[in-house]
């Protein structure tokens, strides 16, 4: 038989993407409704952020998680949900005062999980990262991500560990190691993020081969990497995520019509690779989620 492969759909993210294409979702029903497009392309997993309806912000607004969460589960679509944990950790000095955050003010633990405590998804998004990303800073020290990954663990969800350089897989195997994640880990590669690991099959390799015996993996690359990405990943072993989140383009100057078409040639890819495309059952099995 062959190998089943993970399809995660990253449906909008938090960048500031809205201004350069008309497809990505702002609402809680577009993303809800993107979702649901992404799953029937082939996605196993959906990994959710929320906008502001009104600017296409980031938001952390409980309210538009209950709306988007509420949305695909009243869908009866078979897909894995997860949520991000991602927005409140963004720094960014003030020139007048270095000390004060010239951005949207640094959230707590409690506050960046707050919706997966009370929604609980099978899986969140937990980063296991400071480092520059772009042109402003993301803080996650260890205290917060152990309160994290303690917590959600309580309440049955399962982290994805998400790590952008050697060092966070160093950090990440440490936790590991210590009993703060649940067997089997499951680590998500992001590759391409400034100033993180490029894109490029020896930064995969070398992250792959930190990752803890024994535990599940996936990789994606943003912009114009996504899709070599896709297929270095399944070739490695691993499994693999696109989305409007980390690319806008299906091919050079020819924007991706929603998440729909990412998720297709995805699976594509997958497919001419000799694999098959999980679904949302084998994906809880593979993950051992529940």
């Amino acid at each position: 038989m062959s190998r089943p492969v993970i399809i995660t759909c990253a449906v909008t993210g938090s960048g500031d993407t809205t201004s350069a294409s008309p497809y990505v979702p702002i609402t809680p029903e577009q993303i809800a409704n993107d979702a649901v497009r992404a799953h029937e392309a082939g996605a196993a997993i959906v990994h959710i952020h929320v906008r502001d309806p009104e600017t296409g912000k980031p938001s952390r607004d409980i309210r538009l998680y209950r709306d988007v969460v509420g949305r695909i589960r009243q869908s009866g679509a078979d897909v894995v949900i997860n949520l991000t944990t991602g927005v409140g950790a963004r720094f960014t000095p003030a020139e007048d005062d270095p000390n004060r955050n010239a951005v949207s003010g640094l959230a707590s633990p409690e506050e960046r999980m707050e919706h997966v405590l009370e929604l609980r998804p099978e899986i969140c998004t937990l980063d296991v990262a400071t480092m520059n990303f772009g042109a402003h800073a993301f803080v996650n020290v260890p205290e917060h991500i152990e309160r994290i990954a303690r917590a959600v663990r309580a309440a049955n969800v399962k982290p994805e560990l998400e790590v952008f350089d050697l060092g966070h897989c160093a950090l990440a195997a440490h936790l590991f190691k210590e009993g703060i994640f649940a067997e089997p880990a499951m680590y998500q590669l992001c590759l391409g993020i400034p100033w993180g690991a490029p894109a490029t099959t020896e930064a995969m390799l070398s992250m792959k081969q930190m990752v803890p015996a024994g535990s599940n993996w996936s990789a994606f690359g943003i912009a114009a990497m996504e899709f070599h990405m896709v297929a270095q990943s399944v070739i490695l072993g691993g499994h693999v995520r696109v989305g409007l989140e980390d690319n806008l383009f299906l091919s050079r100057g020819e924007l991706s019509q929603g998440n729909g078409p990412l998720v297709e040639r995805a699976a594509r890819i997958v497919k001419e690779l000799g694999a098959e495309v999980a679904t949302a059952s084998q994906a809880r099995e593979l993950l051992r989620l529940g």
